[in-house]
């Protein structure tokens, strides 16, 4: 039997936004809920992941999820959306550089930390997107974020300005920023020429689809979604049996020994299935989402 509701991994092209892809997926599927978890901008390309049916439902725990990322970035130059598809904006000389110099610059950058983001960015301030805004030449104050950085290394390439990067960090990171301030901490300016997701939580771009691989994939009856158990796996696991299962998916508090306290658990029935997401209240357990 195929599936009809589940967690979705595409390899998205350079070139579409991530909205495109969904309203591909949705033709493909012959489904208009489809949604997606961390959008990529259309130079990016990598693992896009996709909820598809019902599963929609659970795309907030696929959103908070770690992120690996690689790419490249040009040093000397600027843009105005601090990635290639911007203007270039200014220029400044580069200073002689090596890896140990690059390196301690990204250990600067490391750890938890506050973070703006860029004006060319998909964010509402007052009802509006921040890039609507950038496109009239306007610009508005932005909050800065909580993210963190666990890892950022770097390597030189063959053109001297031209350097490699692979960085996990937190969801919420910008990585065009990320670059743009390490350009501005060794004394010169940068922008993101290449940006590649490499995977989200425990889903690597490995085992994602390309699209005209996914369609004819679907044409031909293959089973191309992952259970939407796949999108909580981070989550601790209690199995609901007999009067506890009907309970849950009435809606009504129940009985979860196996969640040991925890705050929040993923509840499955006898076959694996998920059945539910709980958080605790008090002693029992409420039912936030139910599946069918």
């Amino acid at each position: 039997m195929i599936a009809r509701s589940g967690l979705l991994l595409v390899d998205k092209p350079q070139g579409p936004t991530s909205h495109d892809v969904v309203a591909r997926s949705r033709r493909i599927f012959h489904e208009k809920k489809i949604g997606h978890a961390g959008t990529l901008d259309p130079m990016a390309t990598g693992l896009l992941a996709l909820a598809v049916g019902s599963a929609t439902r659970l795309l907030r725990f696929v959103q908070s999820e770690t992120k690996i990322y690689s790419g490249t970035v040009r040093l000397g130059v600027a843009t105005d959306s601090l990635d290639a598809d911007g203007a270039v904006i200014a220029t400044a000389e580069v200073p002689e550089l090596n890896e140990a110099l690059v390196a301690a610059a990204a250990l600067r950058l490391t750890g938890p930390q506050m973070q703006v983001p860029p004006m060319v960015s998909a964010i509402k301030v007052g009802g509006r997107r921040l890039y609507e805004i950038a496109r009239e030449g306007g610009e508005v104050v932005r909050e800065a974020r909580s993210i963190t950085i666990d890892s950022f290394d770097l390597a030189p390439t063959a053109e001297r300005d031209v350097w490699t990067f692979r960085t996990t960090c937190s969801t919420g990171t910008y990585v065009r920023v990320l670059l743009s301030d390490l350009a501005e901490s060794l004394g010169t300016l940068g922008h993101l020429t290449a940006l590649r997701r490499e995977s989200s939580g425990s889903h690597s771009v490995s085992n994602a689809w390309a699209l005209e691989n996914l369609e004819r994939a679907v044409i031909e009856g293959q089973n191309v979604l992952l259970p939407p158990l796949e999108m909580v796996a981070h989550l601790p696991r209690a199995v609901a049996r007999g009067e506890t299962l009907v309970s849950l998916r009435f809606g009504k508090q129940v009985d979860l020994d196996e969640l040991q306290g925890a705050d929040e658990g993923a509840v499955v029935d006898a076959s694996g299935s998920l059945v539910a997401i709980v958080h605790r209240r008090d002693d029992r357990y409420q039912p936030d989402v139910v599946l069918a």
